[in-house]
């Protein structure tokens, strides 16, 4: 583990597409090291978690699949990484969408509904609670997925917005349909590191 090296912990963000400069700023405010990762030799480097960002679902998978880095990635979140999934990030992380099983990383318990708040809602704000983190978060949504079912008793649900699951943990994994790195609140972010630090106690 690279927090062994300088007692601070290092999260690699992965950086195909989407917004991951926004989670590399907001882990800087926590004093958080970070890396990019945009090929196989970048997924080499030791360390703690890794963030998947919102983006284009689609895009995102095919390029992890033109690089090679889909079992490595998939491999290590299933051997305990943690792992962070925002929107796209989500679906990536998720086994099922409407239904039906979906290819992508695919470790996740939950069955997602891609774009749920279709195009006039596409963009949209709202004030929530999330368990763990904070009873006035703010969230930001765009064209953002929902929940539908957790498929695994081990899935905590950690927010629902209008009677939707926007935000769900199993285990090392938590997933958000909702964009924290795009507010100046970082209690997402902290929450993270604090899962990390727990598997790390």
């Amino acid at each position: 583990m690279s927090m062994a090296e300088n007692g601070k912990l290092t999260i690699a963000i992965l950086a195909l597409q989407g917004a991951f400069a926004e989670h590399r700023e907001a882990l800087e405010k926590l004093g958080v090291d970070t890396f990019e990762v945009r090929q196989p030799k970048d997924w080499q480097k030791d360390k703690d978690g890794l963030i998947v960002p919102g983006g284009e679902s689609t895009t995102q998978m095919r390029l992890l699949d033109d690089l090679g880095l889909t079992e490595s990635i998939r491999s290590d979140i299933a051997e305990g990484l943690p792992v962070w999934g925002t929107c796209a990030g989500m679906i990536l992380l998720a086994k099922y969408e409407d239904g039906k099983p979906r290819r992508g990383l695919s470790t996740m318990d939950i069955d997602v509904c891609r774009n749920a708040y279709g195009r006039q809602l596409g963009s949209f704000h709202a004030t929530g609670r999330m368990a763990g983190v904070a009873d006035n978060l703010p969230m930001t949504f765009i064209r953002a997925p929902y929940v539908r079912k957790t498929t695994d008793g081990s899935v905590e649900i950690l927010s629902e917005v209008d009677g939707r699951i926007v935000a769900a943990r199993q285990g090392n994994q938590l997933a958000t349909a909702f964009h924290p790195e795009l507010t100046d609140d970082t209690r997402v972010h902290q929450y993270f590191v604090d899962m990390i630090m727990s598997r790390n106690d």
